[in-house]
C-alpha cells in the first residue's frame, strides 16, 4: 500500500472518531460515570474500526444486513452519528461541531470528490459544494425553535423516517 493511501485511512480514522465523539454529547456523557466514559470508549472503538473506506473488491456474497452493515460500514458511521446527535441533544454549538465533522467525513470518504470514481475531467467541486449547502439547510431546519409547538412532533417523524429510508436505500443499492 502507498503512503497516501494509508494517510488517507488514518485521516479517515481519526475524523470519524472525532465525530463519534462528538456526537455522544462528551459534556453531558463524561459527566463523570463510569457508563458515560464507557459509552464514548465504545463509541470511538467502533468508529475506529468503521471510518475508513472498504479496499475491497465490491463483489456482493450476501445480501444479509450483517454482511452489508459490515461493507458499509463507513455509511453507518456517519447515520449513527447522526442518530446519536439527535438522541443527547447537544447544545447548538456542539450540533455545529457534529455538522462540520459529518460534511467533512462524508467528502474525505467520498469516491467521487477524492477523484477515485470520477471521470477525468469532471466538476468535482460540485457536489462537495452541494453537499455542505444541503447540510447547513439541514442544521438551519434542526435548530429551528419549533420544540415548544403543537408541530414539533411532525417535523421529527419526517425526518426520521426519511433519514431511515435513505440510509436504507444507500445500503441496499450501491455496488
Amino acid at each position: 500500500m502507498s503512503r497516501d493511501f494509508d494517510a488517507h485511512r488514518l485521516t479517515a480514522r481519526i475524523l470519524g472518531v472525532a465525530l463519534a465523539v462528538t456526537a455522544c454529547n462528551p459534556p453531558r456523557a463524561l459527566d463523570g460515570s463510569l457508563a458515560g466514559w464507557a459509552f464514548v470508549l465504545a463509541a470511538s472503538g467502533a468508529a475506529w474500526w468503521a471510518a475508513p473506506m472498504v479496499d475491497a473488491r465490491p463483489v456482493l456474497n450476501s445480501m444479509r444486513w450483517a454482511a452489508v452493515a459490515v461493507h458499509r460500514r463507513n455509511t453507518l458511521l456517519a447515520a449513527g452519528a447522526v442518530v446519536l446527535a439527535a438522541l443527547t441533544a447537544p447544545a447548538v454549538w456542539l450540533a455545529a461541531c457534529v455538522t462540520g465533522l459529518l460534511v467533512a467525513y462524508l467528502l474525505l470518504t467520498d469516491g467521487w470528490t477524492m477523484g477515485a470514481t470520477a471521470p477525468a475531467g469532471v466538476d468535482r467541486a460540485t457536489p462537495a459544494l452541494a453537499a455542505t449547502a444541503a447540510a447547513a439547510v439541514v442544521f438551519a431546519a434542526s435548530t429551528a425553535p419549533v420544540a415548544d409547538t403543537a408541530w414539533a412532533r411532525l417535523p421529527a417523524a419526517l425526518a426520521l423516517a426519511a433519514t431511515a429510508g435513505c440510509v436504507a436505500l444507500s445500503l441496499r443499492h450501491r455496488p
